[in-house]
């Protein structure tokens, strides 16, 4: 195949056509411009070509995949824009191709449209046709001065890794879109029936939740609401107990015949605002369940969506995730992810031969340097990566230095930058924001915070999200703990690409379908003989992702898959 043939440039045109060209191996055009009455009829008419260049994938993907275009590959211009002004310490700058163009050109920069949240049971603006298409040349024109940016990169070639995967996300994200992820509303509604009771008319809250919120009431003696964290407050005060919040760890510290049910309660009232009744008649569609995913929608590259609360469904709540009669979801994720990483990205060599075995990570390390204490051994690991650094932490830090010196100072390094103002990177180049006004960058970026969550001795690591948002903070130390985990979770996030575009691939050709992913965890959706294909596809998914993203390491990035009919049986 000449490579003239591999790689074309498209613009979709407001009158749904298309420009597009051939592109060289230096990103120039290698051939005439041609123009096509239908964009679909146009990328159709090329299934040799393995990747598309395009402004955004998602101003052109979604018309494709209705009309059941299959895209390879794709070069998301905007998607290497955000992470090329976050490699140069820009973040927080217009990313959009037009903003692209006009920096090039020494003009006015116009802002990014602001982020709306998804319509519920609907595509959002996000996918939709965009308003005012970028004429081929000038795509063309953003297109080389990127291939200049990546050149000039710390590390070029992990760079235009990391562009590509990202790319290779936004296709996934489009398609799990379209896929959905099967869901049950009869269940749905008997599991709220019995969490929470009968609905009242008009609105209120249902039986479950009103007689809670009459048990704290009757332990106060006085009317509370316990959905209001300051009455929550307000009212211990009175009791003689001072509280900073009504955080679980902090209740339950507290005895007062009002905790019981007050924890009780706030359970309920998350599931009840976020997957309630209403939440089931907005967002379940036909069957499905269909987010508008973000990829890269935080600094650390995690995803995010825009509306449903798909990454923080409720264990209780999964059973109403079931599979189609004769189809079975194949439920995937990597074991201890975030300690394999360290080892990957500090290569040091004692946790190198650690992190090479399938078994647990956290067993392996207290037979090495803990006495054989897993806790304590898991504890410590967490302790680094996360910043734990005093009482306990210090002297377990202190043990793990001694054996595995190199992955300590890998993350001491990355807190030491932080602390200084400098950038860190992930592996492959995902750059944390800069020191000074960074609250105000990513804020105008679109990017949020992600909340910070310590390790605990019942979490294992990349079950949270782990980010303490230091670079939003005046303090340097809280700075040096965010880029310390950053490395981390960021490079995690990194390889988790890297594993979605690497399934994907593996897909091709069944009737599987990727319909989730969070984090560390991915879920196909697959009829039932296709189970043990996808689930040996996966296996192999997982160790390509580590030896693409990270090189040739000892390091083996195990999943646990459970093939099961409902979600909530995977666990």
């Amino acid at each position: 195949m000449s490579d003239t043939r591999v790689r074309w440039a498209v613009a979709a045109e407001e009158d749904g056509g298309a420009r597009l060209v051939p592109l060289g191996p230096a990103g120039l055009p290698a051939g005439p411009v041609l123009r096509e009455p239908d964009l679909v009829t146009a990328v159709r008419a090329r299934p040799d070509v393995e990747r598309w260049v395009w402004r955004s994938t998602a101003g052109i993907h979604p018309r494709l995949l209705a009309a059941g275009v299959h895209v390879e590959r794709c070069y998301d211009i905007e998607a290497a824009e955000q992470l090329l002004l976050g490699h140069e310490g820009r973040l927080g700058e217009p990313r959009s191709a037009a903003a692209a163009l006009a920096r090039l050109r020494g003009g006015p920069v116009p802002p990014d449209p602001p982020p709306r949240s998804a319509e519920p049971g609907a595509q959002s603006s996000l996918f939709d046709p965009q308003p005012v298409p970028l004429p081929l040349e000038s795509l063309l024109e953003v297109y080389a001065e990127q291939q200049r940016r990546h050149d000039a990169a710390e590390h070029p070639g992990r760079m235009r890794l990391l562009t590509a995967a990202e790319s290779a996300g936004t296709l996934v994200a489009g398609e799990m879109f379209r896929a959905g992820l099967p869901w049950r509303a009869d269940v749905h509604r008997r599991v709220l029936g019995e969490l929470l009771g009968e609905r009242y008319a008009g609105g209120g809250e249902p039986r479950r939740l009103a007689e809670l919120a009459d048990e704290v009431s009757a332990a106060f003696g006085r009317r509370v609401r316990p959905e209001l964290a300051a009455d929550v407050i307000k009212a211990f005060a009175g009791a003689g107990v001072r509280l900073r919040s009504t955080r679980r760890w902090e209740l339950e510290e507290v005895d007062h015949p009002a905790v019981r049910p007050l924890l009780e309660y706030k359970k309920l009232y998350r599931i009840w605002v976020a997957h309630g009744w209403g939440w089931l008649q907005d967002w379940v569609r036909e069957g499905r369940f269909r987010p508008v995913y973000v990829p890269g929608g935080t600094v650390s590259g995690r995803w995010t969506t825009q509306g449903g609360g798909a990454l923080q469904i409720p264990r209780v709540i999964r059973r109403a995730v079931v599979a189609d009669e004769g189809w079975r979801l194949v439920v995937a994720d990597v074991d201890q992810m975030e300690p394999r990483v360290l080892a990957a990205v500090s290569r040091d060599p004692g946790l190198m031969e650690l992190a090479g075995h399938g078994g647990d990570l956290y067993t392996a390390l207290s037979d090495r340097a803990f006495s054989g204490d897993r806790e304590q051994a898991k504890l410590a690991l967490l302790g680094a990566i996360y910043g734990q650094t005093s009482g306990d932490g210090l002297k377990n830090l202190a043990a793990l230095r001694r054996r595995f010196p190199a992955a300590v100072a890998h993350v001491d390094e990355a807190a030491r930058a932080g602390e200084e103002g400098r950038l860190v990177r992930t592996w492959l180049g995902r750059t944390s924001p800069r020191a000074v006004g960074d609250d105000d960058a990513a804020g105008e970026a679109g990017i949020p915070q992600e909340a910070p969550e310590e390790p605990s001795a019942t979490a294992d690591a990349g079950t949270g999200t782990g980010f303490v948002p230091g670079y939003a903070s005046a303090d340097a130390r809280a700075r040096g703990r965010f880029t310390r985990n950053f490395v981390v979770q960021g490079s995690a996030a990194d390889w988790a690409l890297v594993l979605l575009a690497a399934v994907r691939r593996s897909l091709a050709g069944m009737r599987a379908e990727l319909v989730f992913f969070q984090h560390d965890e991915v879920i196909v959706h697959c009829p039932a003989e296709e189970a043990p294909a996808v689930v040996a596809a996966i296996a192999r998914a997982g160790e390509v992702a580590g030896e693409v993203t990270f090189g040739r390491t000892p390091v083996r990035f195990p999943m646990t898959t459970a093939v099961v009919e409902c979600y909530a049986d995977a666990k």
